[in-house]
């Protein structure tokens, strides 16, 4: 029992999310984050975002691409997103090239797999970036397969 209490008192202190794992349930990562992975993520208090765009310039990336990968509730609340953060929008820029202007500022999200973003998507996130109070945590490791046990439970 004592060992199942620091392991966990560990995993708390460096997310700072609990839970501080999720498990991957769709195909909108491949081929970087698959469907039963399990990922361990991390809080904003103690990590800051990379996007796709910035990242690119730092030569920094994540899951085999540039930037971080978040996982967010849309809208904050439901099912959570686990997708890459593209950029950042002010409120009033174009969310996509030729995209209607963003309502708030936020970030614009997509999966590696995707030809959209989630805010042009209809059943994502639409025509809403991701606010920072919607993100859960930073993705930052990924065990497969351990994603399915967790999916179960």
């Amino acid at each position: 029992m004592l060992v199942f209490a620091v392991v966990f008192g560990a995993l708390y202190a460096f997310s700072g999310v609990w839970p501080p794992m999720v498990s991957v349930t769709s195909l909108s990562m491949t081929p970087h984050l698959e469907k039963g992975d399990l990922v361990f993520i991390q809080g904003l208090d103690r990590a800051n975002i990379t996007t796709y765009e910035s990242a690119e310039s730092l030569n920094y990336s994540s899951f085999g691409e540039p930037g971080d990968v978040i996982v967010y509730q849309p809208f904050g609340t439901g099912t959570p997103v686990i997708h890459r953060v593209i950029r950042y929008v002010n409120q009033g820029e174009p969310m996509w090239q030729n995209g209607p202007p963003a309502p708030y500022a936020g970030y614009i999200t997509q999966g590696d797999n995707n030809t959209i973003c989630d805010q042009e998507a209809a059943n994502i996130c639409p025509g809403s970036p991701v606010k920072p109070e919607w993100i859960i945590g930073i993705a930052r490791y990924r065990v497969p397969y351990l994603g399915y046990i967790r999916m179960l439970i």
